[in-house]
């Protein structure tokens, strides 16, 4: 796990907004963020973009955990509830995976397992290693 966590610290965009891996093995990941007043919108709510962001950083975690760069080439999101305090988790599960494209699920959760959001992306993968996680 700490070899991913490393890799992962890179995105700086993620940790600028707070997020954290806290777990990951290849085709799985998750991802926490604890929500600050920062992360609210104008109506008092998470805003979805931090939702996104979370949810985004948790695919590419599962997807690019192989050890090769794999990058986004499709991503949607649907919300389903607001949240406005707490820790948020999101999980990345992988649903299909060929040689040049991969799928994943993640949904993101607040502190009480209610469903707030689920966003399904696919990526390349390019076959360039990742040495740092290759070895």
């Amino acid at each position: 796990m700490d070899k991913y966590q490393q890799y992962f610290t890179a995105d700086k965009f993620a940790m600028s907004n707070g997020i954290e891996l806290t777990e990951c093995h290849p085709g799985f990941a998750k991802a926490q963020v604890k929500i600050e007043k920062h992360h609210l919108n104008g109506a008092g709510v998470v805003h979805g973009g931090l939702l996104f962001t979370l949810a985004d950083f948790c695919f590419a975690a599962a997807v690019n955990s192989y050890g090769f760069v794999t990058l986004s080439i499709n991503a949607n999101m649907s919300y389903f509830a607001k949240s406005t305090k707490g820790v948020l988790t999101a999980e990345a599960k992988e649903i299909a995976r060929s040689n040049k494209i991969c799928t994943c699920d993640i949904n993101v959760y607040d502190e009480e397992n209610q469903l707030l959001a689920n966003f399904k992306g696919t990526a390349y993968i390019t076959h360039k290693e990742i040495d740092f996680l290759c070895h």
